[in-house]
Formats: structure tokens, sequence, C-alpha cells
């Protein structure tokens, strides 16, 4: 199977859609606009995995499980231990494919910005000092650096695979916006 491009229209009204890419890439970005135009409910799913001081919560996989039974939702398809459950009840599989440049240029400043600020994340978490890019391996930068060729192997074992959900494959900042402004606004006037 191939992905659907920008600007084909999509099989089916999704109800149940994932957003896929690398950290940084703008997937909660995308998810909460794909939320709000087609009046799904958004679970940021970092916020049921952080807990305080950055501890995984014990909750997670459950939290997880009772999301995915409900009719409709939107969240961002990461985490490996929850994976395969999302997209077991996936209709639509969002793929932000962006360069490793493009990320960058978006993580980098974001990450300076909520630590500057000290805006609280997840459960009371805030971004660690800059300094520590250098000394933490998965510091957030470092991480989506080294794992950006991860998704578009995971996307395509899902192109592959037997049953995939319908899957959009968007590669620019500008393909993401014609794509929200084209076939998902169509969809939302159409409900």
């Amino acid at each position: 199977m191939r992905p659907l491009a920008w600007n084909d229209p999509l099989p089916a009204r999704p109800r149940r859609i994932l957003v896929a890419g690398t950290s940084g890439a703008g997937k909660t970005t995308v998810a909460v606009a794909l939320a709000d135009r087609l009046g799904i409910p958004h679970t940021d799913i970092d916020g049921l995995y952080h807990g305080p001081g950055w501890v995984p919560r014990p909750e997670f996989a459950d939290d997880v499980a009772a999301l995915v039974v409900g009719e409709e939702w939107v969240t961002e398809w990461q985490y490996s231990a929850v994976r395969p459950l999302l997209l077991a009840r996936a209709d639509l599989l969002v793929w932000l494919d962006l360069t490793r440049a493009a990320v960058m240029r978006q993580i980098v400043p974001r990450t300076l910005s909520r630590r500057l600020r000290r805006v609280e994340l997840w459960n009371g978490n805030v971004e660690p000092p800059l300094w520590t890019i250098l000394t933490r391996r998965d510091h957030i930068l470092r991480w989506a650096w080294r794992t950006h060729p991860k998704t578009p192997d995971r996307v395509r074992q899902v192109l592959a695979s037997a049953d995939p959900p319908a899957v959009v494959r968007l590669r620019t900042r500008r393909e993401i916006h014609a794509w929200l402004d084209g076939p998902v606004a169509r969809l939302a006037a159409s409900r």
C-alpha cells in the first residue's frame, strides 16, 4: 500500500487517528488541530506517560488500553510498549515525514523557549537545564537527532502489513497546513 499525499482525499471520515513523527516534528500540534477541526477528543500521550520527575507512570499501559476502546480519539503514535495497541484500533495514521533539518529548526527553539520560560509540560515536569544536552544521551535534542530515521522504518512496516490503516504522508510544514486546510477541512464541513 502506498501512503496518501497531502492533496489526496481521505477514503473515509477517520474516528481514531494517530500522528507519527520524530520528537519535534509537530505531532501534538497536528493532533490538536485535527481534534479541533473534526470534533474528536485529543489525548496527549506524553501526559499519560510522564509522571512527576519524568518517571514513567505505572498506569500508562492501562490508560492507553482504556483510550483505544473509545469510538473517537486522536493521539500521538509513540512509546514502543503501546504502539501495537494504538495501531490495532486506528483508522488513520498521519505521518509527519519532515527532514532532520526541519525537525531541528522546530525543536531547538521550542526547547529553548520552554526551558527559559520554565513551561510546565506534564505532571509538573519542565525541560532540564540546557547544559544537560552535553551530559544526557536522551536529552530531547539528542534524542530527536538520533531517532529521526526510526519513524520512516516503522511506517513502512505498517504499510507492508496485512491490514494497515489509511496513511497520509506529509513532508513539509506547507503540506501539513495544506492538508489541514484541504482534505481535513472538507471532512469537517461535511459532518
